[in-house]
């Protein structure tokens, strides 16, 4: 599992809009990528549209956003249509890029435990260092302490 100031472990992953993006073409910018669990659930409806929503602020301080999850493609577009969102999300079908970033976990609701995504968010500096990581993100007010930890640099 990475930690600040190491490097950030490179992907390419498809992207709605039809776009592969690999994180070693956005060298020399500031990115954010924020794992959540699934589309379409509450929480992570919610954080989706937050992000959308402060995209244009993130934008201005000169950050990318991208959401990431093991859902489809498919499932991303119905998500960005159903819920109007902006920001671009990215498909780990495979899994490869949450195990990378170590957020792939066990997970345990209802007595039962399983395998997951734990909601997190990762600030990547333009040198492709890793800035700071969110772990087990609670989603009130999360973007806007996102939004304030890229305009602090």
């Amino acid at each position: 599992m990475p930690d600040v100031n190491d490097a950030a472990p490179d992907f390419a992953l498809p992207s709605t809009g039809g776009d592969t993006v690999r994180l070693s073409d956005l060298r020399g910018q500031t990115i954010v990528l924020f794992f959540y669990p699934r589309d379409n659930t509450p929480g992570c409806t919610k954080e989706s549209i937050g992000f959308s929503e402060h995209q244009q602020a993130f934008t201005d301080a000169g950050a990318l956003v991208f959401g990431i999850s093991k859902d489809s493609l498919a499932s991303h577009d119905k998500f960005v249509a159903k819920q109007g969102l902006s920001v671009p999300l990215l498909s780990d079908e495979h899994g490869q890029t949450c195990e990378d970033y170590g957020v792939w976990k066990e997970k345990k609701m209802y007595g039962k435990t399983f395998m997951g995504i734990e909601r997190t968010t990762v600030l990547i500096d333009p040198e492709g260092r890793i800035g700071r990581i969110w772990r087990k993100v609670k989603v009130p007010g999360h973007v806007e302490e996102v939004l304030a930890a890229v305009k602090q640099g």
